[in-house]
């Protein structure tokens, strides 16, 4: 069993081994001993565990002491994960890594299993069904740390691009020394004959997804943003929602739409609740949580900007400019929706961000923030302490107002 399932493991990381590091191995050293992660399709998560087991075992990809199994492949699937870890521990087996672990039945409780028995074991799982590992990593939640793997950010796109290394800046860097920062980028920028307005641009089409490069045609990029949506839907949302139907799905993929045309939209939950069909708002509200956990939409309320207490939300957002494009109607999007898209998916991967009574956005309960293009002005935020314009369509900034492309640098 065992040396199939190393060659099959030398395989995996051979294919999938990449040079371009994300910023999650920056972030997260992973140092505890049995971590989750989690994060939308496409993100990145496999070719980051495939990194850090390379690091471990010294780009050695026949040691002994690290293991990858691909918990869906049918190989694994003749063999419990138990089973499989026993045998690897008894080999002198110190890492296992179990992608898609999702797709594995009564994963939480063998990861428990393992976990409890093999206490010198370091352990990593990662999946794409972020609804499903939040169910089963209940039962984990005093011996795992979940990690959350956001999509590449405005620099990280820059860097894998152009192949230029970037800083990246606390928001009150930002702040306070955008003018320096901005230069400084976009002297690098323009050293290969590039500008950064237009870059900026092809990041919010196409950037947040490290595998956009694999299609010329960006349609078939954006096929596949669909697909991922339907199967969160289709596959993940069910379930955890057995109750819902054909019909049922049906509407959730109209809300989805109807959110698409809108962002950002602003429900009544009422009329939402009636359209759909809905029988109760605490039933609509629920579903728009798991919507949230799958990273298929981004909320913002007056308390924050998730549905943490199942709150009535503000504004709904699809979760990303990119799923904007591959859901939206083109003729629809419009250049503020995008703009406040891209910032509240930006800030929110590591700030609290709500809706501001005078502003669009209200952060870390300390800056408000209003996004508009190159023309926009103080009115809607003047003479209020700590505000700020984040502007499209300028490359530096002045004064209050800021580079909107900037805040893609937060990480």
């Amino acid at each position: 069993m065992m040396d199939e399932l190393f060659k099959l493991s030398h395989t995996f990381i051979q294919n999938n081994n990449k040079v371009f590091k994300r910023y999650f191995l920056k972030k997260y050293s992973l140092d505890n001993r049995f971590s989750i992660i989690i994060g939308a399709k496409g993100v990145g998560k496999t070719t980051a565990v495939i990194q850090f087991l390379l690091n471990y075992i010294h780009d050695d990809i026949f040691s002994k002491e690290a293991l990858y199994v691909q918990s869906d492949h049918f190989l694994v699937g003749n063999h419990s994960l138990y089973e499989i870890t026993e045998e690897f521990v008894k080999q002198g087996g110190k890492l296992i890594c179990f992608d898609e672990i999702h797709k594995y039945p009564a994963w939480s409780k063998e990861l428990k299993s393992i976990n409890d028995t093999f206490p010198l074991l370091k352990i990593i799982a990662s999946g794409s069904s972020t609804l499903e590992i939040y169910r089963g990593s209940h039962d984990l939640s005093r011996r795992a740390i979940v990690y959350n793997m956001h999509e590449m950010s405005f620099r990280e796109f820059l860097e894998f691009n152009l192949t230029i290394d970037f800083n990246e800046y606390s928001l009150e860097e930002i702040l306070n020394q955008h003018q320096l920062i901005a230069k400084a980028i976009i002297e690098k920028i323009e050293d290969k004959k590039l500008k950064i307005l237009p870059l900026f641009k092809e990041y919010l089409k196409y950037g947040c997804y490290p595998y956009f490069c694999e299609f010329e045609d960006k349609n078939l990029f954006y096929i596949t943003l669909e697909q991922n949506i339907h199967a969160t839907v289709e596959n993940d949302l069910l379930a955890i929602c057995p109750g819902l139907n054909g019909a049922g799905l049906k509407k959730i993929k109209r809300l989805i739409s109807v959110i698409a045309e809108s962002v950002p939209f602003t429900p009544d939950m009422r009329n939402l609740k009636n359209c759909l069909d809905i029988g109760d708002e605490r039933t609509l509200k629920n579903y728009l949580k798991h919507l949230e956990d799958g990273r298929i939409i981004l909320t913002l309320s007056k308390k924050g900007s998730s549905l943490k207490g199942l709150e009535k939300p503000e504004k709904i957002y699809l979760n990303n400019t990119n799923l904007m494009h591959a859901v939206g109607s083109e003729k629809k999007l419009e250049k503020g929706n995008l703009r406040e898209n891209f910032f509240i998916n930006t800030i929110s991967a590591f700030h609290d961000i709500k809706a501001s009574k005078r502003g669009d956005f209200f952060v870390e309960d300390a800056f408000t923030f209003e996004v508009g293009g190159k023309g926009k002005g103080y009115s809607q935020i003047s003479n209020m302490p700590d505000s700020y314009l984040a502007l499209d369509e300028i490359e530096i900034g002045v004064g209050n107002k800021i580079p909107l492309w900037l805040f893609g640098f937060l990480y």
